[in-house]
């Protein structure tokens, strides 16, 4: 059993873990269990990290075929008439959208959504202007010209080359920086244990997610998706995880999601 909302892509990433091992017999019933522990960090011990890019993931901003450009989308962001899709209330999404109107000035009317593949219909559909969303769950639409990428939450472009549309790649996707939208933000996707487990179950595990990441069916799932494939151990994961709990108190406090 695998947990994980429909069309999101945290259940997609749980999943593209399973199959290589149960395929190849390996502990796939009890990778898919530990999978499914992700809770609050400070009550686990890290094992690992990868990064699905744009949200390690990267995320991207898109909108329909009509805006230019990201900086085009914040213009056109007058108080209360343009409204952002995302994933969730108060969640990465929302921050997000909030990180958008710090660094432009503009304001949005923040929509939530169960899961990435509804708000790419939602936004294909007119009902939404823009929204901010994993490239798996939107690839199909931009492939279709019904949606543009505007931007990448990333310090860099996205590696993959490959033409998704008939001229462009997801590499041709400019960072939100360079397209004069100076925020970043990149999604963690991690694997945690539970606490007083051992340093020889520890290292268990992050052989078992190499050989896991050396998959052909891994290797396409981080193509197909466009992820970030940063992969962190130890007291690297371990300080990445201290300086992005920082950023999101941040963020969610200057949003007002927190209670004072």
């Amino acid at each position: 059993v695998v947990d994980g909302g429909a069309g999101r892509a945290g259940a997609g990433t749980r999943r593209n873990v399973a199959r290589p091992l149960g395929r190849r017999g390996a502990l796939g019933a009890a990778a898919s269990e530990l999978l499914r522990k992700l809770d609050r960090v400070e009550r686990h011990r890290e094992v690992n990290r990868w990064g699905p890019g744009l949200h390690g993931l990267g995320r991207v901003w898109g909108a329909s075929s009509a805006l230019g450009s990201a900086a085009d989308a914040a213009k056109a962001a007058g108080p209360g008439k343009f409204k952002m899709g995302g994933t969730g209330s108060k969640s990465e999404d929302q921050i997000i959208t909030v990180a958008i109107e710090k660094a432009t000035g503009a304001k949005f009317t923040y929509i939530p959504f169960k899961g990435g593949g509804d708000v790419a219909v939602q936004l294909v559909g007119n009902h939404i202007d823009s929204s901010v969303n994993n490239p798996i769950e939107a690839v199909a639409q931009w492939r279709a010209n019904k949606l543009r990428a505007l931007c990448v939450f990333d310090d860099t472009r996205m590696p993959y080359k490959e033409k998704i549309t008939d001229t462009l790649s997801w590499n041709d996707v400019p960072t939100c920086k360079e397209a004069g939208v100076s925020t970043d933000y990149v999604m963690l996707r991690g694997i945690f244990m539970a606490p007083g487990v051992t340093q020889e179950q520890v290292d268990f595990y992050i052989e078992l997610f190499k050989k896991v990441r050396a998959t052909p069916e891994w290797k396409k799932f981080m193509a197909d998706g466009a992820f970030n494939q940063t992969f962190m151990t130890g007291k690297e994961f371990n300080n990445w995880l201290t300086l992005n709990e920082v950023l999101h108190k941040q963020l969610m406090t200057e949003a007002g999601f927190l209670a004072k």
